[in-house]
């Protein structure tokens, strides 16, 4: 269950992705990304992304599973 509806981002952010060429990364993950970046004070992406890769709660919040790659990481 979601406490709070996600889905206003992609209407904000229609104008600014594009719907040809590689598909980018979600807006709502995009922005829960940054999100998390600043309310657990990490310094950089890279550390970031090894963060979120490391805790189950983040991956959850999300939208991931426990085996699929967080965004930014190779598979």
């Amino acid at each position: 269950m979601e406490l709070v509806d996600w889905s206003f981002l992609y209407a904000e952010t229609r104008d600014l992705y594009s719907h040809t060429g590689q598909p980018l990364l979600d807006p709502v993950v995009f922005f829960k990304l940054v999100l998390v970046d600043r309310l657990e004070n990490l310094v950089s992406d890279r550390r970031l992304v090894e963060h979120c890769a490391l805790r189950l709660d983040i991956l959850l919040f999300l939208g991931y599973e426990v085996d699929e790659n967080c965004p930014g990481t190779r598979p």
